[in-house]
């Protein structure tokens, strides 16, 4: 058996999907079903128990993976320390991210890593919250970038940065003249939302909720691009992310103001698997996450 035929079926036991496991290890979901089934005839029993309409692996399987989960632990452990012995940082990072820190937050970062570490292939992908941590609870991610962060047992949370959220609105619209609001005077205010599972709106309903302060949603949407065009037809107001719309202050597209009950932070983390081995280079991008001097600069 090959290394790569015990991730790709650690992969696939730990997402409980040929196609997720598939996805990781750049294969088809074809080829996954013909490993699993070479394994099997190699060690000459069954490895996962068909007769269920869940995944599930037969006791024989799930021996079979811990003593490879072992074996690739050692692995990967190896070749952490051959790079560092070689001071070398390279390799490939897979990045899951909410479209308001990877589209506002996250690319002065990245630019200052991959100016420092060439050699190191930074992927990201654009996820709902939820998914983000489901990416890096399954492997399918080394690195998630959310908001908010959630505590998880299987989890390290490390904060990096903070927004502050603000309101948003048209440059018509009857409040924009304001350079600070009361959370009241958002009362029945015509309200552009974002979904009830994403972490911002939980807050911003926390935040009215607080203020006893109903108002009329209008659009609900699940990122903040969206909302933002929303406003920019003066279909209401919002809650957003002050850094997400700094580009349309600046062009005068909208505009913004402080709610006058003072700052409300949103909080910017990055997670990782605590089992997560971390390689010389997903410890040099967490760095710069935390360090880098140019993340103001854009």
């Amino acid at each position: 058996m090959h290394i790569q035929n015990f991730k790709t079926f650690c992969d696939l036991v730990e997402t409980q999907s040929f196609s997720k496991a598939a996805r990781l290890n750049e294969v088809t979901q074809s080829a996954v079903s013909q490993q699993l089934k070479a394994m099997e005839n190699y060690y000459d029993m069954l490895i996962i128990d068909r007769n269920q309409k869940k995944f599930r692996l037969t006791q024989q399987g799930t021996t079979l993976y811990k003593t490879f989960k072992e074996i690739l632990t050692l692995y990967e452990r190896l070749s952490c320390e051959i790079q560092e012995m070689r001071n070398v940082v390279s390799g490939s990072i897979q990045i899951s991210t909410v479209n308001s820190i990877g589209l506002h937050e996250l690319p002065p970062y990245l630019k200052s890593f991959m100016k420092e570490f060439p050699s190191v292939n930074a992927r990201v992908e654009y996820r709902r919250a939820n998914l983000v941590y489901e990416d890096v609870l399954h492997g399918t991610a080394d690195i998630g970038l959310v908001a908010f962060p959630v505590k998880h047992k299987e989890l390290t949370i490390i904060p990096f940065a903070t927004d502050e959220l603000i309101v948003a609105m048209n440059p018509s619209h009857p409040l924009a003249a304001k350079d600070s609001l009361s959370i009241e005077e958002l009362k029945e205010v015509e309200f552009i939302a974002f979904e009830k599972d994403i972490p911002t709106r939980k807050a911003t309903d926390q935040i009215l909720r607080n203020a006893e302060v109903e108002v009329s949603i209008v659009m609900e949407f699940d990122n903040v691009e969206t909302v933002k065009r929303a406003l920019e037809i003066n279909a209401g107001v919002a809650i957003i992310p002050k850094n997400t719309v700094a580009n349309e202050t600046d062009r005068k597209q909208l505009v913004t103001c402080q709610l006058d009950e003072g700052k409300h932070i949103r909080p910017l983390s990055l997670i990782h698997k605590k089992t997560r081995m971390l390689t010389p280079a997903l410890r040099s991008f967490i760095e710069t996450m935390l360090h880098s001097p140019s993340h103001k600069e854009e």
